[in-house]
């Protein structure tokens, strides 16, 4: 601990809002992994489940059935029942259902990316700065001493080194986690579609009470 106290001194002021990025950034990252756990659904199965529900039972009870479930794949194929039951087999109500829910479930999905983002940006652009900051210091400690001693100099360019890698370090992991929720956020919109599709053909088709 006392290695790394040292460490985050050494880099100077910049790693304090490079500190900043790494714990939000962090933060919305375990948020996401928890969000997208509970949001999981096998789909398939969802689906044959809440057909074969409403072909024994009818709608009333697929309706209920989604409505015990919190992911995605519910909500909006519980808004297509609702709405079934309102205006009947009516695709373009059907469809209008599933585009308003699925906007705001879209919404969901995407919560916290933008965040995830600007962190993947701004934490190397910081390191950066550091750097700056870093040589500048340094060319201070030779002007004031007016000769170039190694010694003067080794705080800034130390200071210099260690925001970069910790703007760098703090980036990397940022962009990749960006990159896998953001492909699960596409599985989860195509996943929505693809309910969306098939209960909606499925009321048309056989019009279950």
């Amino acid at each position: 601990m006392g290695g790394f106290v040292e460490f985050f001194h050494k880099g100077g002021p910049v790693m304090w809002p490079l500190l900043f990025c790494a714990i939000i950034g962090l933060a919305y990252v375990i948020e996401r992994f928890i969000s997208y756990a509970l949001a999981s659904i096998n789909v398939n199965k969802f689906l044959d489940t809440l057909k074969r529900t409403m072909r024994e039972k009818g709608v009333d009870e697929g309706i209920k059935m989604c409505a015990k479930l919190r992911q995605p794949v519910a909500k909006i194929t519980k808004a297509i029942l609702e709405e079934y039951k309102k205006v009947g087999p009516r695709k373009d109500a059907l469809e209008e259902a599933a585009s308003t829910v699925g906007t705001d479930e879209l919404a969901f999905i995407d919560r916290g990316l933008p965040v995830i983002a600007a962190v993947s940006t701004i934490a190397p652009i910081l390191g950066f700065l550091g750097t700056v900051t870093g040589m500048i210091r340094a060319f201070n400690a030779i002007a004031l001493a007016g000769e170039v001693e190694p010694t003067l100099v080794a705080a800034g360019i130390s200071e210099a080194l260690i925001t970069t890698a910790t703007g760098l370090s703090i980036a990397f992991p940022m962009v990749a986690f960006h990159v896998y929720f953001t492909t699960r956020g596409d599985s989860f919109t195509r996943n929505m579609e693809k309910a969306a599709t098939d209960i909606i053909t499925f009321l048309l088709e056989e019009r279950p009470r």
